[in-house]
């Protein structure tokens, strides 16, 4: 795999979101640059508080949703979500010795 090629993660929503005509039942997640965290803190990410995460989902879903959006998702959906995204701020080796435990 080329480490250069973005990393998706696709989750299933309990509670689907309804943008206009559109009802969006997953998300994809691409893990997120550097960049895309600026003015996050990465212990407020990987403690999965819910400030951080309602700015940081916007930045990195497919399709795109809003602040607002994330703010009024289903407390297990934005869990799942937050679990994802504090997986993709491990290093792979550190991932795999999560998977070991």
């Amino acid at each position: 795999m080329n480490d250069t090629a973005p990393i998706f993660r696709t989750i299933s929503l309990d509670t689907p979101i309804m943008k206009g005509e559109t009802l969006i039942d997953t998300l994809q997640l691409r893990k997120p640059r550097a960049g895309e965290m600026r003015g996050l803190s990465l212990v407020d990410l990987g403690q999965l508080k819910v400030d951080a995460l309602t700015k940081i989902v916007p930045r990195i879903a497919v399709p795109t949703i809003t602040e607002a959006d994330v703010a009024n998702l289903d407390p297990a959906d934005l869990l799942a979500i937050g679990t994802e995204i504090g997986g993709f701020l491990l290093q792979k080796s550190h991932r795999a010795d999560a998977l070991d435990r």
